[in-house]
């Protein structure tokens, strides 16, 4: 009873959060939105009993989101993504094709020859779902990730042209900071 109270709302949540993203006018809401629904997404996953790759989606999802949010701050003209924009191009031609598209996977579902299960489950259903999902390629997603990170951080450090050194000296003892427009953070 409780798995499927929590089933019901966790969809119903996901649901609502995804049409969120497209409602909300500024980016920053439009991405906390769409994390909101990515988590509760995860946590259906977790109550169908998958609880590796439902703690996947959490650890990449909340990652993902804070690096965008990171960059929105970082690169974006309005400050933290908090000015109203619009979140739709091409809005009437974007509802025919998700129209179209949720129709066919509704057909598809009722029309699909679902399998009938067969055998018992294996012993450790973590390991086999990783080995399922990476197969012999552990150390190069390893090596990816860290080549990801490697290229975040690459591209702040080449997005600042000063940093604080440039600002306060050498020995961070200056009175004032040297900063090329006066008003900012270093008054």
């Amino acid at each position: 009873m409780l798995n499927d109270v929590l089933f019901y709302a966790l969809a119903v949540l996901a649901l609502a959060s995804a049409v969120m993203v497209f409602i909300f006018d500024s980016m920053a809401r439009a991405t906390f939105s769409l994390l909101t629904s990515l988590l509760c997404v995860a946590g259906v996953v977790i109550l169908l009993g998958l609880n590796y790759l439902g703690i996947v989606i959490v650890l990449m999802m909340t990652i993902e989101m804070a690096i965008m949010a990171v960059f929105m701050i970082m690169y974006m003209m309005s400050p933290a993504g908090l000015m109203p924009m619009t979140m739709v191009h091409n809005s009437k031609g974007s509802a025919v094709v998700c129209g179209v598209l949720f129709v066919l996977l509704v057909i598809g579902i009722f029309l699909a020859p679902w399998p009938a299960p067969e055998g018992r489950p294996p012993e450790d259903v973590t390991m086999d779902l990783g080995l399922s999902l990476m197969g012999p390629q552990m150390l190069t997603m390893m090596t990816l990730g860290m080549a990801l990170f490697a290229t975040i951080v690459s591209s702040v450090v080449l997005a600042t042209r000063r940093g604080r050194y440039d600002r306060l000296g050498d020995e961070l003892d200056a009175e004032r900071a040297d900063d090329p427009v006066r008003g900012g953070v270093g008054r």
